[in-house]
């Protein structure tokens, strides 16, 4: 089984051309992040080309990262269905849907997963809803209940909103995280704890026992996906900006160079990985 690793594009400055070098280059397999407007597809189109790239589209529904509450289910649908068709030029192995909101009720969310994902039937491309503060599933409990009544929903799993919204890391919960396994598709590698979704510097001694708590969970899907004879399995670092990254007081620097920290993270995760798939 291969581990594929992407390059996030949240936060990113960069044109196509030198993005896809730099995941490249890196180590990264290719990209993950929301479609370009049409007058940037040839360019998209080219730089994926050129550089061998793969890519993993990003579906965000409601106008935002947080949705417009007044937004109903259909208009959430609506824009799901825009933003697959813009995406579908660049050949996306899968989409993860940062869709919905968390103020419906659970049978609301769970007609909505089922409406989202005859669109993905419809497209024939694979849906991938991650687990997002924000979103239906911004807690185990609720994903857990959603993924058991619609058995064929396939989640991108981030459990450092978790981390978050229960304050804690999720070792206490692990056997509704187990439960889960089975329908997680892709992972997103960012490492919350208590009291954010984003540890200022993964790298740093107080923070390692967070980062081996989300190993943890991670072996755990690999694991499944290599008994389950999987080819792939597929992951993306995801440490970013817009509240996430921690900043100086005053002057609103950023503590750490987030690139050199998905950098980072890539390399852990594989070096977790290989270990893991080592051990008898």
């Amino acid at each position: 089984m291969q581990l594929k690793t992407f390059k996030t594009l949240w936060g990113n400055t960069l044109q196509i051309e030198d993005a896809c070098a730099e995941a490249k280059t890196a180590g990264f397999d290719g990209i993950e992040g929301r479609a370009p407007e049409l007058s940037q597809s040839v360019a998209w189109q080219e730089a994926l080309h050129r550089h061998q790239c793969d890519y993993i589209a990003e579906i965000v529904s409601g106008g935002d990262y947080v949705p417009d509450r007044s937004w109903s289910s259909e208009q959430h649908l609506d824009d799901i269905r825009r933003q697959i068709e813009q995406s579908l030029p660049f050949k996306p192995l899968f989409a993860t849907c940062i869709v919905g909101c968390d103020a419906w009720s659970e049978p609301e969310a769970i007609e909505f997963f089922e409406q989202a994902m005859r669109l993905q039937e419809e497209f024939g491309l694979q849906l991938s809803f991650e687990t997002h503060r924000s979103r239906p599933t911004f807690n185990p409990w609720t994903t857990l209940r959603i993924a058991q009544a619609l058995p064929d929903l396939k989640l991108t799993v981030d459990i450092s909103h978790w981390c978050v919204v229960c304050e804690r890391q999720m070792d206490s919960e692990m056997e509704t995280l187990l439960q889960l396994i089975p329908q997680i598709h892709h992972i997103h590698a960012r490492i919350g704890y208590d009291q954010g979704p984003q540890v200022p510097d993964p790298r740093a001694p107080e923070y390692q026992s967070a980062v081996e708590s989300h190993l943890a969970f991670w072996r755990q899907i690999w694991l499944h996906r290599q008994k389950n004879q999987a080819d792939t399995t597929t992951m993306t670092p995801e440490f970013g900006p817009d509240g996430y990254c921690h900043l100086q007081p005053y002057t609103q620097m950023p503590v750490v160079d987030l690139w050199e920290i998905n950098q980072w993270m890539n390399i852990r995760v594989r070096q977790a990985y290989s270990d893991c798939l080592a051990t008898p």
